[in-house]
């Protein structure tokens, strides 16, 4: 897929205050400072479409950006930073899941995961909720430059074979780098193929 064209439409505190379109919506999500914003800027060549910080936690809307005219990509504020007090976490994560679960036009949720780490309860527990309510889901492996190749593949295999534990059928996953590009055209070529299929009713 070529992006010619990637334009920030809204910031929204509600998922009912969301675009009312019928376009496809594919919206990335991840625990704080997984570097979502720097993988939404890579994906789209656009340096400063996503703002980035160096704070953890700092996207606090539902913020659609148009590609093509044809799709929205959605960013999603980050879970689990657990500095801000309860109240503020807890309003973030309504939400979330009023997005995730209400919002008709959400085709696929790319769920970002650092791969230097081992998996986290907080984002095991979170599959198993996106799994539990039938919201498709992809997994994006971020930051993959600070790794070997071998190193890459020793993690990916000891996270899929963690989620086999819970999962007879394993999501879609991608291995990404904002630094070098990695993965850009795979996980593009994914939402042009569903894209694709969606136009063509199947």
């Amino acid at each position: 897929m070529k992006i010619v064209s990637a334009e920030f439409q809204t910031s929204s505190p509600r998922a009912d205050m969301c675009p009312q379109t019928t376009l496809p919506e594919y919206a990335f999500i991840g625990r704080s400072n997984v570097g979502k914003s720097s993988l939404i800027n890579m994906l789209t060549e656009r340096r400063k479409l996503a703002l980035t910080s160096s704070t953890p936690g700092k996207t606090l809307l539902i913020n659609h950006f148009l590609i093509n005219g044809e799709w929205y990509l959605v960013d999603l504020p980050g879970y689990g930073y657990a500095q801000r007090g309860k109240r503020e976490m807890d309003k973030l994560w309504n939400l979330i899941t009023h997005y995730v679960l209400e919002r008709e036009q959400l085709t696929c949720l790319f769920v970002l995961i650092d791969i230097r780490h081992e998996p986290q309860k907080k984002d095991l527990d979170f599959f198993n909720f996106l799994g539990e309510n039938g919201v498709p889901f992809a997994i994006a492996f971020t930051k993959a430059d600070k790794l070997s190749k071998i190193q890459i593949g020793s993690k990916v295999k000891a996270y899929l074979k963690q989620l086999e534990e819970s999962w007879e059928e394993l999501p879609p996953h991608f291995i990404t780098s904002s630094t070098s590009g990695l993965g850009r055209d795979e996980l593009l070529g994914y939402i042009d193929s569903v894209n694709q299929s969606l136009k063509e009713g199947t």
